[in-house]
């Protein structure tokens, strides 16, 4: 609990930025665990130096080759041809968003959240003007969208982060989850067509 509060308090607070929060939550787990709870022993400091390093390896080339493929997909201006498409092929406010939530689903799978927020948020925000859709809401669906990315093969960051630390495959991870993308879909559709799921706190805190 204090990790969290560390961690969340330090950036609403504006002490730390996140990675600095993040660092400072890792070096007081680090102190709790050897001189508190005493979980580990100092002779095994290399083995998890090494282990931790494995997994932030991992998770980094996996990062380094999607923001890769991302910069490639921007140059070939794959997600502008892609919004095009949709807005030529439907009028209605609500195909657009069922089109948008396909498109972000299936470039959610090979890209990381951030390079897509860089590459797709300029070129839908027009758009979803046109259609008279609030930004905010758009954003949530946006957020939605590419956080089921984040568990999905073949990228899948965060997937790839847990199978590193349960040292579980990807295959046996993917085939155990598959019933969750269910709920995770009728949440994603919720969302989408109804937007007061998504603006009545930011609505309340502007009054």
């Amino acid at each position: 609990m204090i990790t969290i509060a560390i961690i969340l308090g330090g950036i609403l607070s504006g002490l730390f930025t996140p990675t600095e929060s993040g660092a400072i939550a890792c070096v007081y787990a680090f102190l709790v665990t050897m001189f508190v709870y005493r979980d580990c022993k100092w002779r095994d400091l290399p083995q998890l130096i090494a282990r931790v390093v494995r997994t932030v390896g991992m998770v980094m080339i996996m990062i380094g080759f999607s923001i890769a493929f991302g910069y490639m997909m921007a140059i070939l201006q794959i997600p502008a041809k892609a919004t095009a498409f949709f807005v030529a092929i439907s009028s209605d406010k609500y195909m657009f968003l069922l089109w948008i939530n396909i498109l972000l689903l299936l470039l959610g799978t090979f890209m990381d959240l951030a390079p897509m927020l860089l590459i797709c948020t300029p070129i839908f925000l027009p758009v979803i003007k046109t259609f008279g859709i609030d930004p905010v809401h758009f954003g949530i669906v946006m957020i939605l969208n590419l956080g089921i990315g984040l568990l999905t093969p073949p990228v899948g960051p965060t997937m790839v982060v847990g199978c590193a630390i349960g040292r579980v495959s990807m295959e046996a991870v993917s085939r155990s989850i598959l019933v969750f993308y269910i709920p995770m879909l009728v949440v994603l559709a919720l969302v989408t067509y109804v937007p007061e799921l998504s603006l009545w706190l930011p609505r309340l805190l502007l009054r």
